[in-house]
């Protein structure tokens, strides 16, 4: 070989190893990996938010991942109307702001608001959204993640989706790291039959964009929903103390894609410390903030043993029964009630 021959192979082979490291990087985020993370600390602070955000240092969060009450009664809360609600959102807003980096984010997963009197159904995005751009955000994504359970409505239809707004500060310089939350491809096989690169593969080997509508089901493709059950009694994350918990797997998705191994995360209502479990796993610096001390010593302990504790697994399977499973099958109590039922119209019978 030449001496160009041999510089060149040499350039070839540099290139190659540099592609390889990309790619096992994005796999090992992927599917997740053994290989030991950079350590990460973490600190709970036992305040009222605005006045504990007051102490923590302007412009240092790199992602705020939270979901704030709702003002639906639960036992930490004091919200008589939609208006008091609305001025407290303001101040918590506000108190973010200061602390959220430059180039930070902050993903806000909330609900809904049921009015005590008139019952009306609230949807609290649509209140946090102006919100959140008196104060300089940008909102990138409203993402919609659904669960198939949850308490039965009787005077509407049951809610079994919640919302995650994804806000940034820089609309030009803000992190986004798509491949470790890529899913399956449904053709990954797929190549392009025209133009310069007809007969390759179109595809990108670690799966494609989920969009702002995901699944994490069997089929990933099916649905395109964010789709992974919430905590409840049965959930293996389930912590008797709180009454309202979000899986870490949402958590865990937000902090991959919107945050780098050694930043810094901020759950200002932290609770039994569902993002900081994510974020110690993933290499994070955590900061949580809750103002029930019996919240924050159960965070302690869960974060503590992030790496032993049983949670569900990003990408897990939602767990289905099988058509013969007995409780699929109608009992023969209620088979009177449904052959009085067929009698009348239905809007499935139109199919």
């Amino acid at each position: 070989m030449t001496d160009f021959q041999n510089r060149l192979a040499k350039h070839l082979a540099s290139e190659l190893n540099r592609e390889f490291s990309k790619v096992k990087d994005s796999l090992n985020a992927f599917f997740g990996t053994s290989e030991k993370v950079p350590p990460s600390e973490f600190s709970l602070i036992t305040d009222d938010i605005i006045k504990a955000c007051s102490e923590i240092k302007d412009n240092t969060i790199d992602l705020i991942v939270s979901s704030p009450p709702y003002g639906i009664g639960k036992s930490y809360e004091c919200f008589k109307t939609m208006e008091r609600y609305q001025e407290w959102a303001d101040t918590v807003v506000k108190a973010l702001s200061k602390v959220c980096s430059l180039t930070g984010s902050i993903c806000w997963q909330v609900g809904t608001y049921i009015d005590p009197k008139i019952k009306e159904y609230l949807p609290l995005d649509y209140l946090y959204v102006p919100i959140f751009r008196k104060y300089g955000f940008i909102l990138k994504n409203r993402v919609v993640w659904t669960f198939g359970h949850g308490l039965h409505s009787t005077k509407r239809l049951s809610g079994r989706y919640e919302v995650l707004l994804w806000f940034v500060r820089d609309p030009k310089n803000y992190t986004f790291n798509l491949d470790p939350i890529r899913i399956m491809s449904k053709y990954p096989g797929k190549r392009s039959y025209k133009g310069p690169n007809k007969g390759k593969l179109s595809g990108n080997p670690l799966g494609k964009n989920p969009s702002d509508i995901w699944t994490i089901m069997i089929a990933e493709w099916e649905e395109s929903i964010w789709n992974f059950p919430n905590v409840k009694s049965n959930h293996p994350e389930k912590v008797k103390e709180h009454p309202c918990q979000f899986p870490v797997e949402l958590a865990e998705r937000c902090i991959l894609a919107f945050s780098n191994e050694g930043d810094t995360v901020l759950d200002p209502f932290s609770g039994v410390g569902t993002t900081g479990i994510a974020s110690t796993f993933h290499g994070r610096h955590y900061i949580g903030i809750d103002k029930e001390q019996k919240f924050n010593d159960i965070a302690k302990r869960n974060i503590k043993s992030c790496r032993t504790l049983k949670t569900r697994k990003i990408g897990t399977p939602i767990q289905t029964s099988s058509e013969t499973t007995k409780t699929r099958q109608y009992p023969d109590e209620w088979k009177p009630i449904i052959e009085k039922q067929k009698s009348k119209p239905r809007i499935y019978d139109q199919y």
